[in-house]
């Protein structure tokens, strides 16, 4: 019988150099784990994955096989619910990263994340997984002539969908705070997806927490409002005061 302080790490990669430097990051950071190296999925027999509490997937060489290769992941994060999944995401496998492996209890990391960003992944456990890492949702990793241009063309209306989707607010409550059909409010979301290339929801929000998304929404708190999107909301608002009963 296991003891209740055992914890478990798998890597998961094909790069020796890789699976030597996961290694050494649980070693120095996580003594209390016994980690164990794979070089691809199939190696992981279902009591390995009963016992891991974190598994580590290196997805930097399956470029050529994403889809499989997510696939296979995501029929084995349906068997095993309880584990924390952290994904080292390639840029070209993003979307399919977000379509296929994006969970409450996953956490995806750009290719170029640097050792804290890991660290931290792995300390935070599935509870509290920050879902997708900042560094892949820096600015740095978005092209500028697929995203940015196409950003900058959004029309008001669809970034102030946008804008109050990414402050929590539903698709009802939208509709009924700017008085527009649940249908018309849908349909400028679908609409500035289209521009910006995205292709699910989760890939929606993940644009809209990024720091590029944030800023073209006027979302980042540390510089309030904005003064220049309160001044639009006013003039819009405004004649719709003046109309009411």
């Amino acid at each position: 019988m296991l003891s209740e302080k055992y914890r478990c790490a798998v890597v998961i990669s094909r790069a020796p150099i890789i699976q030597f430097g996961l290694g050494a990051i649980m070693a120095q950071s996580f003594c209390e784990y016994e980690t164990i190296y794979c070089a691809t999925p199939e190696e992981i027999t279902l009591s390995l994955l009963q016992h891991a509490n974190v598994v580590i997937v290196d997805l930097t060489n399956d470029l050529r096989q994403a889809r499989s290769a997510c696939k296979t992941y995501y029929s084995m994060m349906m068997q095993c619910l309880d584990i924390h999944w952290v994904f080292i995401v390639p840029l070209p496998i993003y979307p399919l990263a977000v379509e296929l492996l994006l969970r409450s209890e996953s956490t995806l990391l750009s290719s170029m994340e640097p050792v804290e960003g890991i660290i931290n992944a792995v300390r935070s456990g599935n509870r509290r997984a920050e879902i997708i890492g900042r560094s892949l949702l820096s600015d740095r990793d978005y092209d500028d002539d697929d995203v940015s241009q196409p950003a900058l063309s959004l029309t008001y209306s669809e970034k102030q969908v946008l804008r109050l989707l990414g402050k929590g607010w539903g698709i009802n409550q939208i509709a009924s705070m700017l008085k527009k059909s649940n249908k018309t409010v849908s349909a400028q979301k679908n609409s500035a997806m289209r521009r910006l290339l995205l292709r699910s929801n989760a890939e929606l929000y993940a644009w809209i927490n990024s720091s590029y998304g944030a800023g073209i929404l006027n979302l980042n708190p540390m510089n309030g409002e904005g003064k220049q999107w309160k001044k639009a909301e006013q003039e819009e608002t405004l004649p719709l005061l003046n109309n009411a009963p």
